[in-house]
């Protein structure tokens, strides 16, 4: 019987080790990743099929809820994240990314039982919003666990932050990720860009989507001021990865046409 250790064991050998697949752990929710594997799709520059990334994808939505797991109300997610990742990396990838911001505050163990390079979506989405809006007030959008943590606020301390009251959390911004993970877009667009204004009505130049249910109904049409998609930034670095270590691989030479 073959092995199964490594899917790609089959692809001819010019799919060498420079284009080792991408691993995503997704299902966090379900149409996060779909928008995430999108919005990976649009940041790679790619003229043929052949120009894309490879993907291996777990998307199990079986992973314990992450905000009931902080706030004490659950079962740990990070078992479920680590039989995952372990898929992807079983089946040859050589990064593993993860579209979904709560599921963050494992990171650090979960790389550490993986054992292959992870990039962290926080890192990268504050990396373009720091950019944005240099000195002046930023506001943040996500879960009650991630805003409760400090996943992005400890983080960048320079920041100025404007976060979601209490009430408008309990009220709009839960309610409002509930609805998308229910599949009622237009309730939690509603719930979402009531709190957006808010923020932006207390000084917020610029607004953090740090939940990836969040980009599936905010954009820049339905904004005041710009937004900063955590879900496309993690997109770019990843192919920014990948683009890297494909050079490396190459000896730094560039590629042919």
């Amino acid at each position: 019987m073959p092995s199964t250790a490594h899917a790609f064991d089959l692809l001819p050998p010019a799919f060498g080790d420079a284009h080792a697949p991408v691993g995503v752990l997704g299902g966090m929710g379900p149409l996060a990743t779909v928008d995430f594997m999108h919005k990976l799709w649009a940041a790679t520059p790619a003229r043929r099929d052949q120009d894309h990334l490879p993907l291996l994808v777990s998307s199990i939505p079986q992973v314990p809820d992450r905000t009931a797991a902080y706030l004490g109300k659950g079962e740990s997610p990070l078992p479920a994240l680590i039989a995952s990742g372990r898929r992807l990396v079983e089946g040859g990838a050589a990064l593993v990314v993860m579209p979904c911001n709560t599921a963050h505050l494992w990171f650090d163990p979960l790389q550490a039982a993986l054992g292959v390079p992870m990039l962290h979506l926080v890192d990268a989405a504050l990396a373009e919003a720091v950019e944005v809006v240099r000195a002046a007030p930023l506001g943040l959008l996500a879960t009650e666990a991630t805003l409760a943590s400090g996943l992005y606020t400890a983080r960048a301390p320079q920041v100025d932050w404007r976060l979601p009251t209490a009430a408008q959390i309990s009220e709009c911004v839960s309610p409002g990720i509930a609805a998308i993970k229910a599949g009622d877009l237009a309730l939690g667009r509603t719930c979402l860009r009531a709190v957006a204004c808010a923020l932006v009505e207390r000084g917020a130049r610029a607004l953090v989507l740090g939940c990836t249910e969040i980009p599936l109904v905010l954009d820049a049409a339905s904004a005041p001021v710009p937004l900063i998609d955590a879900t496309a930034a993690l997109a770019r670095r990843t192919v920014a990865w990948a683009a890297g270590r494909a050079r490396s691989q190459a000896g730094g030479r560039p590629a042919a046409c």
